[in-house]
């Protein structure tokens, strides 16, 4: 099976941060995720930037549909690959 890789989008650090926190104890997720800021095209200021978390899932046990669900809690969305 190859390795798959969820990417998160959140609108703010805050969100992001709580996100990689409640990834573990709701997925268990095997590897700590990674938070990466993604500016906006185009944009210079810091409060234009969504904040990505990366989370490796080399077994592909998380289910897509529940990432869906659980990172709208704070206004995100799942990047389809």
């Amino acid at each position: 099976m190859s390795d798959v890789r969820h990417v998160l989008v959140l609108p703010d650090r805050d969100a992001a941060e709580e996100v990689a926190r409640a990834l573990g104890e709701r997925f268990g997720a095997a590897e700590e995720p990674r938070l990466v800021r993604d500016a906006l095209a185009g944009e210079d200021d810091a409060e234009d930037a969504q904040w990505l978390v990366v989370v490796e899932d080399p077994e592909a046990r998380m289910d897509a549909e529940a990432l869906d669900a659980f990172v709208a809690d704070w206004d995100g969305w799942r990047e389809a690959p």
